[in-house]
């Protein structure tokens, strides 16, 4: 707070002591031919900028009270022309006095200067109340931005904290499966690779977006969990390519897709089955496919448990980039299912760089 205070003071300063030395400069651009021929005239518009500008100071503390008390336009600007015309006359009288002294004030000159030296520190408070009032709207921007962004970024968490439960109750299902067949050896060694995938998970919780190496690396310890559950009956092909690992994709996309695909196109057939994950760049756009053999039309492919896999992918998608995505699912005629998602690419900076 106090570092706050501090920087929005030195703001002012700076502002006011740029604003003046202008208006000085202009002052004496627009005074030149005086200047040339009065020796006197540059000490007197040295002395009017000198004594507006000191105006302005007595006047600044006036104009923030008032503009605390005061925020609306109409009180604001009634009272600040008050205090403008007090100050202003003031220092219309000094000016006469330092220039003439206290017997030879000239009444028609104190007259017009009491008037033009008003109305220049009105125009003053005017813009100070300006700049506030715009300062204090980017304020209330900004602050609903970041809200918006808070509110956005809780609900992708929800979304995503709404996976791991899913995968961990079919997971250890699996595991149950494979006790009661007998198969001890592969039932620890799924618990083994559940372990590491499920630290994996908690680890990076907090990204919303990852890069797609990353999340094929997630991706294929899950593969690695189903394979030990399903041996030769699950066969994959991953064909990515090189220039789309660096591209963000959300965090924890693709393993309710495989999971998707294994249990609907391949576990759920005795003969098993083929999946299928590409990635590359088509126009410009990340396009990334998942796909699974099996019977032909669509059934309930896509839809996974109460149907959480399709709809929080979904949903997910469109808080992250509105409509500037493509999420499909596609039958094709030879049989299982496709899903396609297409994303804007977004490259990992070297500032989202993790450090060693």
């Amino acid at each position: 707070m106090v570092l706050h205070k501090s920087l929005r003071l030195t703001s002012f300063w700076q502002l006011q002591t740029l604003g003046w030395v202008c208006f000085y400069v202009w002052t004496l651009l627009g005074s030149l031919p005086d200047l040339l021929r009065r020796s006197g005239a540059l000490r007197e518009n040295t002395l009017v900028v000198g004594l507006l500008f000191l105006g302005s100071c007595i006047l600044h503390p006036v104009c923030r009270w008032l503009l605390r008390r005061y925020p609306s336009w109409i009180a604001f600007e009634l009272r600040a022309f008050g205090a403008s015309v007090t100050i202003g006359a003031a220092a219309a009288f000094v000016f006469e006095l330092t220039l003439t002294g206290i017997h030879n004030i000239n009444a028609v000159d104190l007259a017009i200067n009491s008037a033009n030296f008003p109305f220049l520190l009105f125009s003053w408070s005017s813009l100070y109340f300006s700049i506030k009032q715009w300062h204090t709207s980017s304020q209330e921007r900004e602050r609903l931005l970041r809200a918006e962004a808070e509110v956005r970024e809780a609900r992708l968490q929800a979304l995503r904290y709404q996976l791991n439960p899913h995968f961990l109750f079919n997971s250890l299902n699996a595991v149950s499966t494979l006790v009661l067949d007998g198969d001890a050896s592969a039932a620890t060694k799924m618990l083994s690779q559940i372990g590491d995938f499920l630290r994996t998970s908690l680890n990076g919780q907090a990204a919303l977006e990852a890069p797609l190496s990353q999340e094929m690396a997630f991706t294929e310890q899950y593969i690695a969990i189903e394979k030990t559950r399903l041996g030769e009956r699950l066969q994959v092909d991953l064909t990515i390519s090189p220039d789309t690992l660096d591209a963000m994709v959300p965090g924890m996309l693709l393993q309710p897709l495989v999971e998707n695909a294994v249990r609907h196109g391949v576990a759920s057939l005795a003969e098993g089955g083929k999946i299928a994950i590409e990635s590359g760049l088509y126009e410009g756009r990340l396009r990334i496919v998942v796909s699974n053999s099996g019977r032909q039309g669509p059934g309930n492919q896509g839809e996974g448990e109460n149907g959480i896999g399709k709809r929080n992918i979904s949903e997910r998608l469109q808080t992250l980039y509105g409509n500037d995505h493509q999420f499909l699912l596609e039958w094709p005629e030879s049989g299982g299912c496709m899903v396609v998602v297409e994303l804007p690419v977004r490259r990992l900076g070297p500032q989202e760089v993790s450090p060693c």
